[in-house]
């Protein structure tokens, strides 16, 4: 869908919880990833200029590291005028713990209940979502209740045992890989993590998996793009820089 969403009388209420409280130790930076400078603005402010001026998203909650809130208000939301963020709240040690903390702000209403919508969880280390992907995710959600953005893999993918011994090749027409938005059904993936935050989260790296886990409902795997990188290196910061200024 390239167009509008649906009639807005009937659309579906849409929060993005847009995740920047990751520490990024792999950049080798004092800066956290998401605060860093791309091309004059940070980093997170790309995903949030998307969501800002999308049709699809209503409002967006961001979760931020412990004592950030401040800062982030201060610095980034209001200088760069994002009125859809209605909430800065602060992370936890984990990703699955942020997420938790931001799906609490985002699903629920002013009595506490789980309100009917869809929320998109996405990393703020990936500035490069845009508005058709974010459309492609509200149609898929709308018919599966799950779907997470993704593209097939370009490269052979080996698995391998303890001992880096290749043990399995699976065909590539089988093999994608995983990127973010998520999006879900509000009321699904709250009780999934209420469910993966009581038991065990072991072994949880996305959020698609604890539906998987702990609903039993499967999830549709939606085009993303391949622009839709996840800045987690000094490499990938410069492929960034390349995407924003048109060489690629």
């Amino acid at each position: 869908m390239s167009g509008e969403c649906e009639d807005m009388e009937v659309k579906k209420k849409c929060t993005a919880v847009v995740l920047a409280a990751g520490q990024g130790t792999r950049m080798g930076t004092s800066v956290q990833k998401q605060y860093l400078e791309l091309e004059g603005k940070p980093l997170i402010c790309y995903a949030l200029k998307t969501f800002e001026t999308s049709s699809v998203i209503d409002d967006v909650v961001l979760v931020v590291g412990t004592g950030q809130e401040a800062y982030v208000r201060e610095q980034i939301i209001e200088p760069y005028q994002f009125a859809k963020v209605t909430a800065i709240v602060e992370g936890g040690r984990e990703r699955y713990d942020s997420v938790y903390e931001g799906l609490k702000a985002a699903v629920r209403d002013e009595k506490g209940q789980v309100r009917d919508g869809y929320v998109f969880i996405h990393d703020g280390a990936r500035p490069f979502v845009d508005e058709e992907m974010l459309h492609r995710q509200y149609e898929a959600v709308g018919t599966y209740r799950a779907c997470v953005a993704g593209m097939p893999s370009k490269d052979t993918v080996k698995l391998i045992d303890d001992d880096n011994y290749a043990v399995k090749t699976p065909k590539r027409k089988y093999v994608w890989t995983v990127q973010t938005p998520q999006v879900f059904e509000n009321s699904l993936i709250m009780d999934a993590y209420s469910k993966m935050m009581r038991e065990d989260c072991e072994g949880i790296t996305d959020d698609a998996m604890a539906v998987e886990r702990y609903m039993d409902v499967p999830v549709k795997l939606v085009e993303g793009s391949y622009r839709n990188i996840k800045i987690t290196t000094p490499e990938d910061l410069a492929v960034a820089r390349t995407f924003v200024n048109g060489k690629i």
